[in-house]
């Protein structure tokens, strides 16, 4: 029996924004599709029977944030001095994020003060046409590419190195022979977003396999509101040879 996962490297608009699909085996795994420049119809028509769907991009906003914009809406004034980034910090940094840098010595992007955040208005409206209620270990995860290949041991920062990106994808291949890549090669080393886009379906399989880092149960409340980023607890061939699937949280 196969099941196959979904990757989504989201943008604020169909243009850059890649999917790629992963079916896998008992012990191996193909790459199925690569496509790029999708629209959310584009995503929800692949997703649809996913055992997993794994999207780069914020699922929400800090709660902090949140609460200062709708006092700031009434007219309220500041609960808290905001002259520094210090003291602005709990407003521009979900809990996930600093988790996030703690584990892993990557900072995720600000979805509150940096340019992702019309990212995460699309991933919204996804959300929704997806049916996702649960932002932290639902049936579709927030995962964050660069910070699954720091953790598996691959180049992560090669698209503007040296290493570039035809050197990420030989070093992916080496480090998964299972993984067949098939016709779409040429594809994932040539374009970034579908690169990504397949580290994201990878990163949705290690959540399928119960190989990343969920919340805590004293994070979970916060989580379902901000959103939660996956990152790997294992290496990468844990994702092939699992027994079966690990139940989503309702």
């Amino acid at each position: 029996m196969t099941v196959h996962t979904v990757g989504v490297d989201l943008a604020a608009e169909p243009a850059r924004t890649a999917l790629a699909v992963i079916e896998w085996s008992a012990s191996s795994a193909r790459l199925t599709d690569v496509r790029v420049n999708v629209s959310d119809a584009d995503i929800v028509a692949c997703a649809a029977g996913a055992a997993r769907v794994g999207i780069d991009s914020p699922f929400g906003w800090p709660d902090a944030f949140v609460d200062f914009v709708t006092a700031h809406h009434r007219g309220d004034p500041p609960a808290v001095s905001l002259q520094t980034r210090e003291q602005r910090r709990p407003l521009t940094k979900r809990h996930t994020d600093l988790v996030v840098a703690k584990r892993t010595g990557l900072m995720p992007l600000s979805v509150s003060a940096d340019l992702i955040g019309h990212v995460a208005l699309r991933c919204a409206g996804l959300l929704e046409q997806l049916a996702v209620t649960n932002r932290a270990d639902g049936w579709a995860v927030e995962v964050y590419p660069v910070a699954g290949l720091k953790l598996w041991g691959l180049p992560f920062r090669g698209k503007s190195t040296a290493v570039g990106l035809t050197g990420m994808v030989a070093a992916l291949r080496e480090a998964a022979p299972w993984l067949d890549l098939g016709s779409f090669v040429e594809l994932v080393t040539e374009q970034h977003d579908a690169f990504d886009a397949v580290i994201a379906a990878l990163l949705a399989r290690a959540v399928e396999c119960g190989a990343t880092y969920g919340p805590e149960p004293d994070e979970l409340a916060v989580a379902r509101r901000e959103g939660w980023v996956h990152v790997p607890s294992g290496s990468l061939a844990a994702l092939v040879g699992h027994a079966g699937p690990t139940a989503p949280i309702s």
